[in-house]
């Protein structure tokens, strides 16, 4: 067990060293990063002591692709900051837009809510009660009036018949009358007869 422990451990140790430890071959053909220039000046350089030492040309190499590395990502940089810059023009015309439209909307919703009425403007509201309310009291009045119409027509009517009863009593009346008178007639010719005969 111990030895397929130790086994494990010198295989995984070995793995690690491989792929910490490049061929100068490979370090060559790394990409051209920052990173990379860093990895391929450290693999390339020679050990004294304790300091790395670089050759000139390598450490001119070096140094020229790390300026363009600075100089690409300056580049970049500037590039994405004119796109930040634009993106925030665009940004601030699209809010002045919003805040126009949003003006606009508030207005033309202030405009919805009005009625002219007479050359006043009146909220919608108002109007609609006033209106409602104006309409009530009429239908208060016609119900008040219609009412007073029709009690006014029974009374009419009662007064007609009243009048058509009276009517007929009287002409019964101007009848009886009419016969008493002349039966008074009769009688008071009857006795001025008698009398004239007599």
């Amino acid at each position: 067990m111990k030895t397929i422990n130790f086994l494990f451990v010198l295989f995984f140790s070995t793995s690690l060293l491989a792929q910490v430890k490049l061929t100068k071959k490979e370090v060559k053909e790394l990409p051209n990063t920052i990173e990379n220039e860093f990895k391929k000046a450290y693999e390339l350089s020679n050990t004294w002591k304790e300091y790395k030492m670089i050759p000139r040309n390598e450490f001119l190499v070096f140094q020229k692709n790390v300026l363009d590395s600075v100089a690409i990502l300056r580049k970049e940089i500037v590039a994405r900051q004119n796109i930040v810059d634009s993106q925030k023009k665009e940004i601030a015309s699209l809010n002045e837009k919003i805040n126009k439209v949003s003006n606009n909307l508030t207005s033309s919703q202030d405009k919805e809510n009005q009625i002219n009425v007479l050359g006043i403007a009146t909220n919608k509201t108002t109007y609609n009660m006033f209106t409602w309310s104006l309409i009530g009291v009429l239908l208060l009045a016609l119900i008040f009036f219609f009412s007073k119409f029709k009690s006014s027509n029974i009374l009419t009517k009662k007064a007609k018949s009243n009048l058509v009863e009276i009517e007929h009593e009287f002409e019964s009346f101007r009848k009886k009358s009419l016969e008493k008178e002349q039966k008074l007639r009769r009688q008071l010719q009857d006795e001025i007869n008698k009398q004239r005969g007599v």
